[in-house]
This record gives C-alpha cells, sequence and structure tokens, in this order.
C-alpha cells in the first residue's frame, strides 16, 4: 500500500523557517535555507539521472552531502552509500553490484571514484551542491514505501549485500526513536559517525523529521566533541564505545548537565565502560541497531540509563522483537537465542534478492535473552562478526583475501578482545611456500579497509576443523587466545 506524506525537510521550512538546521565547521544553514539547498540540488540531480535511477554518493561529511540526501525523494532517486575506507576494488564490488547511473564524489576522491565506474557520470560533490541557483525543484509528497538508500552490509558469507531502505523504514524508525527518546525545544544531535553508516545517516533525518539542528563534524575528535558539547550545547550525540572511552579521557570534568543522552550503539559496550560512566553520572542510553533496522531496534529510555547497564532497553515502538530458540520457539525469560524483528523500520530485503513480505521475521542471526520485565540483552552479535570501533569486519571477507595470496592453503580469522576498540581481527594461516608475517599483512592491506586488515597473523600446520571440513571458529579463538591474549 502507498502511503504519501508532506517532504519533511519542506515542512519544518515552513514552520521554522529561521530555525538553525545545519551547523558545520564552515557555516551554518536555517531550515528554509537548507530547503533552498536542497531544491537546487534535486533540480541537478534530476537533469543528471532519470525518475527512479541511482546515484552513488563517495564522500565524507561534509554540508553539501546532507543536501544530497534531502534532494534524493524531491529526484525521486536512490542513493547508494559508499564507505570512503574501502579500498577501490571493495568499491568496485558494489558499484558493479548496484549499478548506479552517475557517482558523486568530493573533489579529493574523484579519482578513485572514476577508478571505480565505467561509462557513467562521475561529478563533484562541490559542483552538484553549488549555492542555489534560479532553478530548484519543489518538494513533492514522500512516498514511504519508495527505496531511499542502499547501504551495504557484509553477509556471513563476506561479500557485502546492499541492504535497501525505504522512506517509510527511516520515518518510522525517527518516530520510534523521538518516542523513546522524547523531544525537547533546545535539543541539539551532534552527528561525528560517518554519513555513509546507518547511525549517521539517521541522525540527518531525524532532524529534518523533528525539526532539530543538527552538528556536523567531519570526524571524531575526542577534544573537538568536548568543546562542542558545551560551546554548542549539545543534548544528543551518538558514539560507538571506542570514542566514549576516548572522550571520557579528554577531562575528569563532568559533562555538561544539558546533555541528556549517550546513545552508545556499534556493539555491545563494555561493563567497565558503563559502571566508569554511571560513576560520573553519564546518560549513557545504549541502543542495538543495523543497517536493516534503519538504526536502531531496540534503545535504553533515558530513565534507565544509568540503572539498566548492559542492557539495549526495550523495542522502539514500531518494532516486533522476540528470540527465537535454535527449535524456533519463543524464548523463555533469560533464555538466550536468536533475535529476532519485524515491523516498519525493517529493511524490504537486499539488491538482487527476493523482497521479504512485511509479516516475515527478520532473522538478524544475533544472540540475546529478555528479561522477565522485556529488557533485551545482547549476548553476541552475528557470531562470526568481528565489531571494531564501530565498524563490522566479518572473517570471510578477510579469510578470501588471504586465501587469494598464493603462498597461503588455508585462512582463519577471528575476533580476540581488544581494550580500545572492542575487537580486532586476527588470523591463522596454513602456507603452502614461504612468507612472511609482513608481507601478508601490505598483501591485504592494498586490498582491504584498514580496519579489515588482521593485526596479528599466526602460521599453523593445520587449522581445527569438523569432519566436514568446515572451520572450527570457536576452537581457533581459543587456541589464539591463549597465545595471542588480550
Amino acid at each position: 500500500m502507498t502511503t504519501l506524506i508532506p517532504d519533511w525537510l519542506a515542512r519544518q521550512a515552513a514552520l521554522h523557517p529561521q530555525r538553525p538546521a545545519l551547523i558545520s565547521a564552515e557555516t551554518r544553514y536555517t531550515f528554509a535555507e537548507l530547503d533552498r539547498w536542497t531544491g537546487a540540488v534535486a533540480a541537478r540531480l534530476s537533469q543528471l539521472v532519470p525518475k527512479g535511477g541511482r546515484v552513488a554518493v563517495l564522500a565524507r561529511n561534509r554540508p553539501a552531502y546532507v543536501a544530497v540526501v534531502h534532494a534524493a525523494p524531491r529526484a525521486a532517486i536512490t542513493l547508494v552509500l559508499l564507505n570512503t575506507r574501502l579500498t577501490a576494488a571493495e568499491l568496485a564490488f558494489q558499484i558493479n553490484d548496484s549499478a548506479p547511473d552517475a557517482l558523486v564524489a568530493e573533489r579529493e576522491l574523484l579519482a578513485v571514484a572514476r577508478e571505480v565506474i565505467a561509462q557513467k557520470p562521475v561529478i563533484a560533490l562541490e559542483d552538484l551542491a553549488a549555492p542555489p541557483g534560479d532553478e530548484e525543484l519543489p518538494a513533492t509528497l514522500i512516498d514511504l514505501s519508495a527505496p531511499h538508500t542502499i547501504i551495504y552490509t557484509s553477509g556471513t558469507t563476506g561479500r557485502p549485500k546492499g541492504a535497501i531502505l525505504t522512506a517509510g523504514n527511516h520515518w518510522w524508525n525517527a518516530i520510534g526513536s523521538l518516542l523513546n527518546l522524547g523531544l525537547r525545544d533546545d535539543d541539539r544531535w551532534l552527528a561525528v559517525l560517518p554519513l555513509f553508516h546507518v547511525g549517521g545517516l539517521s541522525i540527518l533525518l531525524r532532524g529534518a523529521i523533528y525539526g532539530m539542528p543538527v552538528v556536523l563534524r567531519e570526524r571524531f575528535d575526542p577534544s573537538a566533541v568536548w568543546r562542542d558539547l558545551t560551546e554548542q550545547r549539545i543534548t544528543i550525540v551518538s558514539l560507538v564505545a571506542v570514542m566514549l572511552q576516548r572522550l571520557l579521557a579528554v577531562a575528569p570534568e563532568p559533562f555538561p548537565h544539558h546533555l541528556r543522552c549517550v546513545l552508545l550503539g556499534g556493539g555491545p559496550a563494555p561493563q567497565a565502560l558503563l559502571e566508569q560512566c554511571a560513576q560520573r553520572g553519564i546518560p549513557v542510553t545504549q541502543t542495538y541497531g543495523m543497517t536493516e533496522a534503519a538504526s536502531q531496534a531496540a534503545t535504553l529510555s533515558p530513565a534507565d540509563a544509568l540503572r539498566r547497564l548492559g542492557s539495549a532497553g526495550k523495542p522502539l515502538a514500531p518494532v516486533e522483537l522476540r528470540i527465537v530458540t535454535a527449535n524456533g520457539q519463543n524464548a523463555a525469560p533469560g533464555e538466550v537465542g536468536e533475535i529476532s524483528l519485524r515491523g516498519p523500520t525493517i529493511s524490504p530485503g537486499y539488491l538482487g534478492m527476493a523482497p521479504r513480505p512485511p509479516t516475515e521475521w527478520f532473522h538478524t542471526g544475533d544472540l540475546g535473552y529478555l528479561d522477565a520485565e522485556g529488557y533485551l540483552y545482547v549476548v553476541d552479535r552475528r557470531s562470526d562478526l568481528i565489531i571494531a570501533g564501530g565498524e563490522n569486519i566479518y572473517p570471510a571477507e578477510v579469510e578470501a583475501t588471504l586465501l587469494s595470496h598464493p603462498a597461503v592453503a588455508e585462512a582463519g580469522v577471528v575476533g580476540l578482545p581488544d581494550p580500545e576498540w572492542g575487537q580486532r581481527p586476527v588470523a591463522a594461516v596454513v602456507t603452502q611456500q614461504t612468507v612472511t608475517v609482513a608481507e601478508l599483512i601490505d598483501y591485504c592491506r592494498a586490498r582491504l579497509a584498514g580496519y579489515k586488515v588482521p593485526k596479528a597473523i599466526i602460521f599453523l600446520p593445520e587449522l581445527p576443523r569438523t569432519a566436514a571440513g568446515k572451520l572450527r571458529r570457536h576452537e581457533l579463538r581459543e587456541w589464539l587466545m591463549s597465545r595471542v591474549g588480550e
């Protein structure tokens, strides 16, 4: 069923034209100014790409990125958000898979952009989002069932999959977050997470939907964030555990009293970190989410922030969440099982795959349990998944890279605990000719994003396997823990 709603940015421009919408290091835009800029960008996109087309975006956190995000529904296009940390080979796979009609890249990344796409236009973000001219595309109704963004997330095979997120997925996630966290007249959300991640993107959309200023920074700098919390009067900031750890180390003083929520995602947080925050009175609101859920799926309420340490809270209002046992039954309170989700925030599917019916449960592959009061506790992210500083690393992708080296016959990759990053990837390999650890690491570094490169490589005569030849990853992890340690 098609549901149409007014363009959220245009509505806020009409309601609060002079309210700050976007604040960056270079400048600030009111809602009226951002709406006009968005209309100009939408007009240029509509000249570049036909309705229903796709535009890939390769850029860091820039104000112009924000205009492109809001322009997509007006131009009736879908954005393919590309991770700037990926290598050319990794980007080329996603480009070939998503087949965009054009690629928009910030000027510093134009060379790699032209390397990964052929016979399609490559446009500088700065040119596309130049100051508004005479031509602007007026706001139209937003179709909540229309695809809005495609964000790649690694699958268990190691090949990234393009998760399709509709305008409705984003809308209902924003509404669910609003009902949980509330909204105050003085709210300002600090965005330091990458905009090509769903956690960063969702902040932009919430700002436009709520009529709330977003303070955008190019990257996370703990000292700069500390200043922003006070000088920009930030009330909400989204971080992952390693960011929060670094922020705590900046100064021993209390956080400013107007900061009401540190939304903490990117994987289960270390208990010691949560206890430290509780001692300093820092309102950490843990969340459990993923790309396929358009960001948050379950989140602590602010009232529970300091008394439910370790819990990811309860599901957002539009989301159904259940724990399923191995035999497909609903788990009892305290019983560990697979986290499954259903609702209007959940992606309808992946590129190239059959769509998921809205009545079907999405099986996350993550393990957790609900306590007697319905609070979610995440036991482990996907059993093989490594989360380093909020970045997802799938062992199969790293293993495939190692196996492509002529000296490597077998490879196994696991995540070991890391006090700063949460986890770090470590590899064990069986070789068939002489090679050094340094050579293998350099080989991986040339083909993988830096955070995916193994931090240690151990040579073994054989890897632990089942009778069917499947790697016993748990056994390998225990063995590596005893050798490499924490």
